[in-house]
């Protein structure tokens, strides 16, 4: 009788450890936190049998609604570098994904949103070969000089100034008006992988920036520990004066009230750009 029950313990006890292990996700920073962890496995493995998806929960890929079991996430990846941002107002991360296999190079941004102890929401965008001014190894190389670490907590900015901050500076591609962004000096801007920065202190961001653009569709993940904002938007609409529609994410880091960093994805193929020129930088 006693090893029936000791046995009936163990079985038990293995059957919860799945369990367990998915209720630390949460909306902690901590619980967000386990969440990209067993993202980045699963992205690393090319296999989403372990995420503990929600039912009925919602899965997009470069902007548009997909199936996550012919996803992206299907595609293992050795993984070089990952930065991510956590977002406790709503659930929300944002992980930076950098890979740079010669023969399969990727920069992919992915947010996740998490329900209790489960992922109720993953979107992905991601960039390759033949993609807007994509270049993984230099991405790679201008990401991993950047600090983005917590700022003190005395020196954070709101959720209000971050959030304004980059509005200010997408709405200066459709407005022009680029004296209402907060630019900081140095500032320095990874887009695909071209880089802005000089290693000088008049580094700035406000270059190469069009006009009469929409950055429209915007959606927000907010870390105020890390001075961080993601912009997930559509890049204009096709219109006359340029845009493309095509799905794109802004990520922003401001230090004192001020932009310090702007890394840029889109997924656009080069061709594709009107002209099938490189344009300057967003």
């Amino acid at each position: 009788m006693k090893r029936n029950t000791l046995l009936t313990l163990a079985l038990a006890g293995a059957l919860l450890a799945p369990v367990i292990s998915f209720a630390q996700i949460s909306c902690t920073r901590e619980g967000m936190q386990k969440a990209v962890d067993l993202y980045i496995a699963a992205q690393t493995k090319g296999d989403i049998a372990s995420l503990p998806l929600a039912k009925g929960g919602g899965y997009w890929e470069n902007h548009d609604a997909a199936d996550i079991k012919k996803s992206a996430l299907n595609v293992p990846m050795v993984i070089d570098n990952r930065r991510s941002l956590f977002d406790e107002n709503t659930c929300q991360s944002f992980t930076e994904v950098i890979v740079t296999d010669k023969k399969a190079p990727y920069v992919l941004g992915t947010r996740i949103r998490t329900n209790h102890d489960q992922i109720a929401e993953i979107e992905t965008i991601w960039t390759t070969t033949g993609y807007w001014l994509f270049n993984a190894d230099a991405y790679l190389k201008y990401a991993t000089t950047e600090n983005w670490g917590a700022i003190p907590a005395g020196k954070r900015d709101t959720r209000a100034t971050l959030v304004g901050a980059a509005n200010a500076y997408l709405d200066a591609f459709l407005e022009g008006k680029k004296d209402l962004v907060p630019w900081g000096y140095p500032c320095q801007r990874t887009e695909g992988g071209a880089y802005t920065g000089k290693g000088k202190e008049d580094d700035s961001c406000d270059v190469g920036v069009p006009s009469g653009v929409n950055i429209a569709n915007r959606h927000f993940v907010v870390d105020e520990v890390t001075g961080s904002v993601v912009v997930y938007c559509t890049f204009g609409a096709g219109g006359p004066n340029g845009g493309s529609g095509a799905a794109d994410t802004h990520l922003f880091r401001l230090e004192n009230g001020k932009l310090r960093y702007v890394h840029t994805l889109t997924h656009l193929l080069q061709a594709s750009f009107k002209g099938n020129t490189a344009p300057p930088p967003q």
